[in-house]
């Protein structure tokens, strides 16, 4: 229903901040990452929002970014994962770390966020790269000038693209985001990092 918000940010707090927009201010649940990256009260913010409705209850989720939203409706696809535990995740671990945590099984980095214990770590971890890996049996040589993930050139790239394409991304676009960065010099946190800032320009 609601694709994204601009307006002022008229409050925050711990957990939410709201945005005056078009004579009414709509308050958003948001991460730790966006709520830092808001600027303060009076200033002009876009909000990628989600709307979950549940029993009647209307709530409104922001995000400072359409990375962040891919990344909380991907963990919500997650069996058992629901609105507030993928907040609570993304608070801990924003999209870069996330990425990294599932293609490496990092579960302890998941176990960081409030409310998500062992079981619920390794079933995000498994469901999510299950469908890696069903997304990746797709990619072959013929794919319209798409370049599969696991041939790029070394073990770094590999590991990358991989968590890269659990957020979503197309082999080509993994492949053009990778392009031209240090995989020797930097670590993989740092390569998924600046791939995502060139993906998201």
């Amino acid at each position: 229903m609601f694709y994204s918000i601009t307006g002022q940010v008229v409050y925050t707090d711990a957990t939410s901040v709201a945005v005056s927009c078009g004579g009414v201010a709509f308050n958003c649940s948001a991460t730790a990452n966006t709520l830092k990256n808001i600027g303060t009260i009076g200033d002009t913010v876009t909000l990628y929002t989600y709307l979950n409705v549940r029993e009647g209850i209307f709530e409104l989720y922001g995000f400072i970014d359409e990375e962040e939203k891919s990344c909380f409706l991907m963990l919500t696809s997650v069996n058992g994962v629901g609105p507030k535990a993928a907040l609570s995740i993304l608070s801990v671990a924003p999209p870069d770390r996330l990425a990294l945590s599932i293609i490496t099984g990092d579960e302890k980095m998941l176990m960081q966020a409030p409310g998500i214990g062992k079981k619920i770590a390794q079933r995000i971890i498994l469901e999510l790269k299950d469908k890696l890996a069903k997304e990746q049996s797709s990619f072959g040589p013929d794919t319209g000038g798409s370049v599969p993930v696991m041939v790029l050139p070394n073990d770094k790239a590999k590991e990358a693209g991989a968590a890269l394409a659990v957020l979503g991304y197309s082999g080509s676009e993994v492949a053009a985001a990778l392009k031209g960065i240090d995989m020797d010099a930097l670590p993989l946190e740092e390569i998924i990092r600046q791939a995502l800032k060139r993906m998201v320009k």
